[in-house]
């Protein structure tokens, strides 16, 4: 993780409505761990009144897999 940038999340928020393979996931924020290790600094950009939080942790995905090719 030291080559990334340091505002790169630790994990990815998403709401979540369903189970299984007909569940729905909406990707709604991000976390980050605070300085002291005592805790996460989360931005939201909606908050479900329905479904369920899910934090997961983040993990890029290959440059040539983001950009679509092989």
């Amino acid at each position: 993780m030291a080559t990334e940038s340091i505002n790169t999340p630790a994990f990815i928020l998403y709401r979540v409505e369903g189970n299984g393979e007909n569940a729905n996931w909406t990707k709604i924020g991000a976390a980050w761990p605070n300085r002291d290790g005592k805790g996460f600094s989360i931005r939201c950009e909606a908050v479900p009144l329905q479904g369920r939080i899910v934090m997961r942790a983040y993990s890029p995905k290959p440059k040539a897999e983001a950009a679509g090719g092989r």
